[in-house]
């Protein structure tokens, strides 16, 4: 994250004229060769057809030089002001994780100031041009996977749309392979969308979203892997895989996850704390008990994953590091829960918010974590799901 300085330079100014030729032909430079790249298909992308607002994400508006340029217009302090990385419009960037009201936000501005810039937006046509562009950050590769030897079968998802924390993604993605090595787990690595798909999920037990920030699925996509996950199969989700600011696939995060993100602290960003083990009878969290202090970037959630039926495994001891967040948020949560299992359906999902630093893979107490919570979600741990309960796992006679 970067500093708040540029959330406080956020400011309406009706009628102000500061637009960029440059920046405009730039745009429709890129755009055209994107349109163009893709026009032949226009594949069946969430947001594909829904009118320019301000709750679309940042990246599409700034693919439609109409849309920049009203936003320019209405809001003229706003996007020179943005670092880079929030308006980059080659996946992954920022921008596909944000929206104007997001921004606005940080600014304390209310939804009766954005008003001009939503209706203006609202004004403009959505072109088969524009759906192609939104459509570009996903793909529908056929994906050819062969699955090694070992037992369980993960497949390790990195497609990554939104913020890519390359040093976090590379730290877990090392660690799994070790973890692969020493436990004799057959392991896949896709980046590819067109890898979700039932024929090929059906090949593996459980699939580990690898830090994955911004939507990164078609429907089709999307719809193979809740069929998954509910007739049986398993998940997890690492890290920044619940950690966007905006989500628009409902099931994925209130469901699956469990929890939506709501900030982590800036004062400073990594801190150390103490994790404490609220299971000690699970068998994910054997000989954890009664918990570690580690550094990391600690995640608050808008509401507690125990009221999505979440069974919590750990949690954050609140007094033990500051939950103030940019610009002076306040993120205690009161009860903090860090790492929790859930029953969907027949299938098994965890999810850990741990995992920003590098460093995290590394640290014993966290790996051990992982190590035990990956074969549960792969269906060989103590326990199942049935009907979206954990109930004990009955041994064949």
């Amino acid at each position: 994250m970067s500093s708040s300085k540029w959330l406080q330079c956020i400011a309406v100014r009706s009628g102000a004229r500061q637009f960029c030729a440059v920046a405009v032909a730039n745009l429709v430079a890129a755009f055209g060769v994107a349109g163009s790249a893709h026009a032949r298909q226009v594949i069946d992308c969430p947001l594909r057809d829904l009118p320019y607002s301000i709750d679309s994400p940042l990246i599409d508006i700034l693919l439609k030089p109409e849309a920049r340029a009203a936003v320019d217009r209405e809001m003229p302090a706003l996007l020179p002001k943005l670092p880079p990385m929030f308006t980059a419009t080659t996946p992954p960037s920022f921008a596909a994780i944000v929206t104007l009201r997001i921004l606005a936000s940080f600014g304390h501005l209310s939804d009766e100031a954005l008003g001009p810039v939503n209706r203006a937006l609202a004004a403009l046509t959505v072109t088969a041009a524009d759906r192609a562009a939104r459509c570009s950050r996903y793909d529908v590769e056929h994906a050819d996977i062969v699955v090694p030897p070992g037992q369980p079968r993960l497949l390790v998802f990195e497609k990554i749309t939104g913020f890519r924390d390359s040093p976090s993604v590379e730290a877990a993605h090392t660690a799994l392979r070790a973890m692969a090595d020493r436990n004799g787990w057959a392991l896949v690595t896709t980046d590819k969308g067109g890898a979700i798909t039932l024929a090929i999920l059906k090949k593996f037990d459980a699939v580990i979203w690898n830090n994955v920030s911004g939507d990164a699925l078609t429907l089709t996509q999307r719809h193979a892997l809740q069929t998954y996950i509910e007739r049986g199969g398993g998940f997890v989700g690492l890290h920044g895989s619940g950690g966007d600011f905006v989500y628009y696939w409902d099931w994925y995060v209130d469901t699956l996850i469990g929890a939506r993100f709501l900030g982590h602290p800036m004062a400073p960003q990594f801190q150390d704390a103490q994790v404490l083990i609220e299971d000690d009878k699970s068998a994910v969290a054997r000989d954890l008990a009664p918990g570690w202090t580690m550094k990391d970037e600690w995640y608050s959630f808008k509401t507690n994953p125990r009221a999505a039926g979440a069974h919590v495994i750990a949690k954050l001891d609140e007094a033990s590091y500051s939950p103030i967040g940019i610009g002076g948020q306040d993120l205690h949560m009161g009860d903090h829960p860090i790492a929790w299992t859930k029953c969907i359906g027949s299938g098994r999902s965890f999810y850990s918010a741990i995992g920003h630093r590098p460093e995290s893979y590394s640290e014993p107490h966290y790996v051990r974590l992982l190590e035990q919570a990956i074969p549960w979600a792969a269906g060989a741990g103590t326990t199942r799901c049935r009907a979206g309960q954990e109930v004990a796992q009955v041994s064949p006679q």
